[in-house]
């Protein structure tokens, strides 16, 4: 079966490959943390990479309005977006100066229902040859991984080429779809998947759902995956929402939690993170403890994103933007929320670059309370 793939060379803050086709090596654990290059600090953080004991975050401007159940987001390399309709099917560009909104075209297959549709996007990382849109949808039968041409000289309407199926078989349900795909610093791609609302799933090493997955750019298992022919990266998972990277390749998750706790997590290769055992902090030395755990009503994770020594994380129920400023993959300071129920549910978070972050509305999923002008995309700025 070919493999699956992950979204959005836009969460990457490192550029460099692993030499031998494994995972990078920063990937590491919370209680043992991996062995990495470049120059550190006697904490071992990258030097200059110190987060302050307090941030900032403030909306600069409001880039774009009138979205429907936007998604995924993927800048493009002229530094205007591609972002997903989960319920429409579509993607549409937006001109980040103008705020002008082009309808690409409507993905077929797409079956959105509930939590499901057309999800994350993520651009190849050889976009500037072969100009490569990579998207994760829910179809009628499951959740797979597609890969589409962009081609912009067409009429609008018109640039997306046909579908070509890279990555099936991952369960699908009413819930817990997840449906965050990322290139990583190694230039494969990651894919954060739900359990579909069967919590068997996730401690079944042999099915897709609950599940990281690392894939080659054309669908199979990764080279240097912990469990051999497998796609599987981490396991235990409820339904992963968010992907980053750091300054160091070390790559963290977003995770809701059932009634109690919301997760990030530092993800090791091969690693149990816990689901159904265990939600949030568990005393079986067997799960991977998060970096930060939050109750379900303040959080409800979705998109993360690294910038200025932190994790970035979008909460819908929480209707904030939380920072988890980081020592290595441990959290430095306590997490610190930012616009507070001042802009509805909050789905994706991506960097724009410096200390800027493009953040998305969600509150016409049907679960939100949209205003006038929702959804919308916001430019936030950091520290």
């Amino acid at each position: 079966m070919p493999a699956v793939l992950a979204t959005a060379a836009l969460l990457l803050t490192a550029g460099c490959s692993s030499g031998d086709g494994g995972p990078p090596d920063g990937a590491g654990s919370a209680a043992s943390p991996s062995r990495t290059t470049g120059q550190s600090s006697p904490s071992g953080r990258a030097t200059g990479e110190t987060p302050p004991a307090k941030g900032s975050a403030k909306v600069v401007r409001t880039v774009a309005t009138g979205l429907d159940s936007p998604w995924g987001l993927a800048p493009l390399p002229d530094g205007d977006l591609l972002v997903s309709s989960r319920d429409e099917g579509t993607i549409t560009q937006v001109d980040t100066g103008t705020g002008r909104k082009t309808e690409l075209g409507e993905v077929p297959g797409v079956s959105p229902a509930g939590e499901g549709g057309l999800l994350g996007l993520a651009l190849s990382p050889d976009y500037a040859s072969d100009h490569m849109v990579y998207a994760y949808f829910t179809s009628a039968s499951d959740n797979r991984v597609v890969r589409m041409l962009y081609d912009e000289d067409k009429p609008s309407g018109e640039q997306l080429g046909a579908p070509d199926t890279i990555f099936k078989g991952i369960p699908k349900g009413v819930i817990h779809n997840g449906g965050r795909i990322a290139f990583g610093p190694d230039r494969m791609l990651y894919v954060g998947t739900g359990e579909s609302g069967d919590t068997g799933l996730s401690q079944d090493r042999e099915s897709l759902g609950g599940k990281i997955l690392r894939l080659t750019p054309e669908g199979e298992p990764a080279p240097g995956n912990p469990f051999a022919g497998s796609p599987v990266h981490s396991y235990g998972h409820r339904n992963v929402q968010g992907l980053a990277w750091d300054s160091r390749q070390r790559l963290f998750a977003s995770e809701f939690g059932q009634e109690t706790w919301d997760e990030l997590n530092a993800i090791k290769p091969g690693d149990n993170y816990g689901w159904p055992e265990a939600e949030g902090r568990s005393d079986d030395s067997g799960f991977h403890d998060p970096v930060a755990q939050w109750s379900t009503d303040e959080a409800s994770p979705s998109g993360i994103a690294y910038a200025k020594g932190s994790i970035w994380m979008a909460g819908l129920r929480g209707q904030r933007l939380w920072r988890i400023p980081l020592e290595g993959t441990r959290a430095a300071a306590a997490p610190q929320a930012f616009l507070e129920g001042e802009y509805g549910r909050l789905r994706t978070v991506v960097p724009a670059g410096g200390d800027r972050l493009w953040l998305v509305t969600s509150n016409t999923d049907g679960r939100g309370a949209p205003k006038d002008g929702d959804d919308r995309i916001l430019e936030v700025r950091v520290r």
